[in-house]
């Protein structure tokens, strides 16, 4: 369990003091707390001895301890697949059926990652054609948002997918607004570059910020508004989308049937629009 669970499953337990403490380590974790003690409290406008019985009541020893477990997940969140594969759990027989296996399992795992609430205000907020929608992902992770953004297009207006060339960013940038989405895909071995969007689509536009990524959390989850931490590890060297790319298909299919007389008529349209091709390769 990392420590975002922990504080989790306390949160009832905690007093004033130690939710604000909760509150800015999740803000910005795991940063907030790789602070000195002095540093973490003066922040947060408490006291040393109040971060002490936090993180005892978390079930650490002394703030080393707590650190010490912060670094350890800050490092999960940039392994290579060399360095998975070192711990991964190698399929010896029936390859496909035992991969198969673990990959049902990932899926499986994700209604435990997203609540049936957070689901339903991420697809009204794609869904509001009053919002312009901007997607974009990581080196390895921008294909699932082009598929996200490839069905959007067809069911409803002004939805963008970000190149990724960074020298462009501004002028899409300086077509957000306040009420528009950036929804951005970024797993670990995270890209700062992202987190730089995120900030300036959040703080200098106004923009909403939603997140795909998975447990450790990229760094743009200090901008977003909406994280969707989805699980990824599949015992392998190679973490598994297959969790995200389920969660970007039930966004489609509930973002399309929110208004299916729309979504219908836009899509006739748009096949009345396609340019077919003949058996030649000729244009038609």
């Amino acid at each position: 369990m990392d420590m975002r669970e922990q504080i989790k499953r306390l949160s009832e337990q905690l007093t004033a003091a130690e939710r604000k403490l909760a509150s800015a380590l999740l803000a910005d974790y795991p940063f907030a707390g790789l602070d000195t003690i002095q540093d973490f409290a003066r922040k947060t406008h408490t006291s040393a001895p109040s971060i002490t019985r936090f993180i005892q009541k978390l079930g650490y020893n002394g703030y080393q301890e707590f650190q010490r477990q912060l670094i350890g997940e800050l490092k999960e969140g940039q392994q290579s697949p060399v360095e998975l594969r070192h711990r991964s759990e190698p399929i010896k027989k029936g390859f496909l059926e035992n991969f198969l296996r673990r990959t049902s399992q990932l899926v499986a795992a994700t209604k435990n990652s997203v609540t049936e609430s957070q689901f339903e205000l991420i697809c009204g907020l794609l869904a509001d054609d009053r919002r312009s929608v901007y997607l974009i992902g990581g080196r390895i992770s921008d294909p699932i948002a082009q598929y996200l953004s490839r069905h959007l297009r067809q069911i409803r207006r002004d939805v963008f997918h970000i190149p990724s060339d960074p020298e462009v960013w501004p002028e899409y940038l300086l077509r957000m607004h306040g009420k528009d989405i950036l929804l951005l895909v970024d797993f670990r071995r995270y890209e700062k570059r992202l987190t730089k969007l995120a900030e300036l689509a959040a703080k200098a536009r106004g923009s909403t910020v939603v997140l795909i990524t998975d447990k450790w959390l990229s760094p743009v989850a200090s901008h977003a508004t909406e994280v969707l931490a989805m699980p990824i590890e599949n015992g392998t060297a190679w973490d598994s989308y297959c969790s995200a790319i389920a969660i970007t298909e039930a966004m489609i299919v509930r973002v399309a049937e929110q208004d299916w007389d729309a979504t219908r008529k836009r899509i006739g349209q748009w096949d009345s629009l396609r340019i077919q091709q003949d058996t030649n390769n000729n244009e038609v």
